[in-house]
């Protein structure tokens, strides 16, 4: 399996251009996901003001455009709201991580539609990244189940072409401690690996410990990314 990483520089314009076209709107050259599905937005790397516009004309006053890993900086009256520093990594297979014994009463299951309710609570106590009523849609997700309790979960984010992003992952706080993000992550991997893609993720700097936690995993850094939003004028 070889896929190069050429992908991987726009991942969101790659996503909205390729795989993920049905949640993408359009227009000119900026681009951004349909609300509820997620808040990304890009614009070329030199976009000029009048596609500045248009991606604030898409996401109307006032609105959050996250523009992700996207290097263009808007025109001043964009106002930036959030920059958090992070990486890119990429899995190359070769981790050997422990498999911790599995709780009893603990069951991976596929979340469907039904399951939206307590992904957004889980999310909303764990805060593992934005995630909204639709991001489901974007690909599987799995969670695990503690005596019927939703308490971890993980699932397919950013679709750019031969790759497939893992991402919220989260753990409920009482439930940490016994592997359920390695199993969920372990598992995913093994499903986008199985139709021949290969599973990429985000991490913010600070989240040593996911980061230590993707190493044993399998995933090695690719690059330093800046994630950036701002408010549309």
């Amino acid at each position: 399996m070889t896929h190069g990483t050429s992908a991987l520089d726009d991942p969101v314009g790659r996503s909205l251009r390729g795989p993920h076209a049905r949640f993408a709107r359009r227009l000119g050259r900026a681009v951004t996901y349909l609300p509820e599905v997620t808040t990304f937005s890009v614009v070329s790397a030199d976009a000029d003001a009048s596609e500045w516009d248009d991606l604030a004309e898409l996401l109307g006053p006032g609105e959050l455009a996250d523009m992700f890993s996207c290097p263009a900086t808007p025109p001043s009256g964009w106002e930036p709201v959030f920059r958090l520093e992070g990486r890119q990594m990429i899995w190359r297979g070769e981790g050997r991580p422990d498999h911790p014994p599995v709780r009893p009463g603990t069951e991976v299951v596929e979340l469907t539609a039904d399951d939206v309710p307590e992904m957004l609570d889980l999310v909303a106590r764990t805060r593992p990244g934005p995630f909204w009523p639709r991001t489901r849609e974007l690909g599987t997700y799995l969670g695990v189940r503690d005596n019927g309790t939703l308490v971890a979960m993980a699932g397919e984010r950013l679709r750019p072409p031969g790759w497939t992003e893992i991402s919220a992952v989260c753990t409920a706080p009482e439930a940490r401690g016994r592997g359920h993000a390695a199993r969920l992550v372990r598992a995913l991997a093994a499903r986008i690996t199985a139709r021949d893609e290969r599973p990429f993720l985000h991490v913010a700097e600070t989240n040593t410990g996911a980061i230590d936690l993707y190493t044993r995993l399998g995933f090695a850094t690719r690059e330093q990314v800046t994630f950036r939003g701002f408010r549309t004028p």
